[in-house]
């Protein structure tokens, strides 16, 4: 055997079934042998899209998501989707390839110190000792990322290892040790039975629910539904853990999030983090008792004080927390009385948010503005949406709009730029989602438009920005090539955060020169269906509410991969200012 087979055995061993990545020397033959394998290998034409979707099936799988790559500028393309799975805790695989071991610090080709370059994003970064210790290397790589706080690891493959022949029957047998997830560890009973007390004894208790949480699978069993419902306590869910319960449980308040954290008295945190995305705990009242949930103990108390700290595993924990409640004595009739009072105003306030939203729908304006073209989206997806849609936003306004618009019914049905907020992510997280949730529809597009009347899947529909869509646009021929029938909705507004019109782009070239255009202006009415089409993707450009209904309507029935670009109100000249 080569290294090469060595090294895509040992990843079969490990349960991979898909490898993200661009090839080229010297990692074609580890491409082709992970294929032998009967692993699919998708490749891409952006180290970054690739390493993007090898962390979003990290989050989507619970399964370290794999990326290869070539050796030098190749690795370093992928260092974004390294740090974007550092940062959001995703378990992510970086395979690179390096120049011969010898020709080290010869000015090889592609030389570069790629483990030292990798080291500062990863939780594990090595170049396997020796030939022989690559399948050993590979699954202690995999352990890192899965074990403690997931997070991304980094393997070097040097050429010569991969060229290199080794004796089959000793790289078989240390292949057959596959990885696991770890004890599901529970919290200290003490702590739990302190949090219960202070609970129950709140006025305005708020729960709120992050994506470590959807990671972890806490609505397993119903484990989440069970403390909701039996507590009734109100919960909030951060964006990428919407749909864990369904946004439109009577106790959510997510439609009333700025004054649910100003309320509460008592917050319990499950998987999130006190970051910038909960304003670093500043909009939390000045005398809150915050009680925190997490896996990793490092995390406790990070930007706010913490009383009660949760650390073990987080389904776990909502289990122990669970079977507390049941075993508690019942709160007393004053306090049943007196709370909890947080979802009693959250719903006043989710009833009138509810109604401004209604309001924003209805706007006829041509071009549209995002709510109405969000409303038209909605009405078109209406009928498949609560089971079939699995939701990719990312973008500035597209994406943070989004947010207060697409209620989520089912978890890990959406992803977008998340605590990193990266822009770009958008095709690769979508040709990951694909893969993940309809594995089966990576057929050829004549197969997939017979096949859609009776065999309906799980399709994604990606809402982007004109500008994030940018970043990853060519990816569209990857999902084409890969059989892959995404949705892409581009929100064009002509720019980034706000755009001009073509008269008023004209007019700004006259008076003031290309040079001299504003920063956040694109190229008006940019054609990004055609730029589809000459990819081998259906194309559509609307810009009525009418256009767009139809153009869904039409895309749907028909899945292959499809681009609307959506013109909508460009926004104009403005200043813009950091929040």
């Amino acid at each position: 055997m080569k290294g090469a087979d060595v090294i895509a055995l040992t990843l079969k061993r490990l349960g991979v079934t898909v490898v993200f990545g661009i090839v080229g020397i010297p990692v074609v033959e580890v491409a082709d042998a992970c294929i032998a394998q009967g692993i699919r290998f998708i490749g891409f034409r952006n180290e970054q899209s690739a390493s993007y979707a090898a962390g979003a099936w990290g989050y989507l799988s619970g399964e370290p998501g794999v990326c290869l790559v070539v050796s030098g500028p190749g690795v370093l393309h992928a260092l974004p989707g390294l740090a974007n799975a550092q940062v959001n805790c995703w378990p992510m695989l970086l395979l690179g390839g390096s120049c011969d071991t010898y020709q080290t610090g010869w000015g090889a080709f592609q030389e570069l110190g790629q483990t030292e370059a990798c080291r500062p994003y990863t939780k594990y970064a090595a170049r396997p000792p020796t030939v022989d210790q690559i399948p050993q290397t590979l699954q202690t790589a995999f352990r890192h990322t899965i074990n403690g706080r997931p997070g991304p690891a980094y393997v070097d493959l040097p050429a010569d290892y991969i060229q290199a022949k080794l004796d089959p029957v000793s790289t078989v047998t240390t292949a057959e040790t596959a990885t696991g997830g770890g004890p599901n560890r529970a919290a200290d009973p003490v702590a739990i039975t302190q949090a219960i007390r202070k609970l129950r004894a709140a006025r305005n208790p708020l729960v709120i629910v992050g994506k470590g949480a959807a990671y972890a699978r806490v609505e397993t069993d119903g484990v989440l539904e069970g403390l909701i419902t039996r507590s009734g306590w109100p919960f909030l869910p951060t964006s990428m853990a919407k749909g864990l319960l369904p946004d439109d449980h009577p106790l959510c308040v997510g439609a009333a999030r700025s004054q649910a954290l100003a309320q509460a008295d008592v917050v319990l945190l499950l998987g999130a983090r006190v970051n910038w995305m909960l304003h670093f705990g500043q909009k939390f009242r000045s005398d809150v008792t915050l009680i925190q949930a997490d896996v990793a103990a490092e995390e406790i108390g990070q930007n706010h004080p913490v009383a009660i700290a949760l650390v073990g595993d987080l389904k776990a924990i909502v289990g122990q927390l669970n079977q507390a409640l049941r075993q508690s004595s019942p709160a007393s009739s004053s306090q049943l009385d007196n709370g909890p009072a947080t979802i009693t105003t959250a719903t006043t306030t989710t009833t009138s948010n509810h109604t401004k939203l209604a309001q924003r729908y209805r706007v006829n304006d041509i071009p549209m503005t995002y709510h109405r073209a969000f409303a038209e989206i909605k009405r078109a997806l209406e009928p498949v949406y609560r089971d079939q849609v699995v939701l990719v936003s990312e973008g500035a306004n597209t994406m943070d709009i989004a947010r207060t618009v697409f209620d989520l019914y089912q978890p890990r049905r959406r992803l977008d730029a998340g605590t990193f907020a990266t822009m770009g992510v958008g095709m690769g997280f979508s040709i990951a989602a694909q893969l993940f949730y309809n594995p089966s529809s990576a057929q050829t597009p004549g197969e997939l438009v017979k096949s859609a009347a009776t065999q309906p899947g799980n399709r994604v529909v990606a809402i982007v920005g004109d500008s994030a869509f940018g970043f990853s646009a060519p990816e569209i021929e990857t999902a084409v090539r890969a059989g892959l029938p995404l949705l892409v909705i581009v929100i064009n507004n002509n720019g980034i955060y706000h755009g001009l019109d073509p008269h008023a782009y004209q007019k700004e070239v006259a008076q003031k020169g290309l040079a001299l255009m504003p920063s956040t202006a694109l190229s008006p009415d940019t054609r990004y269906d055609l730029l589809a089409e000459a990819m081998g993707a259906r194309g559509y450009w609307v810009k009525t509410p009418d256009e767009l209904f139809e153009a869904i309507q039409e895309a749907w029935v028909q899945p292959q991969v499809a681009v609307i670009n959506c013109m909508i109100q460009p926004g104009g000249p403005q200043k813009l200012v950091s929040n």
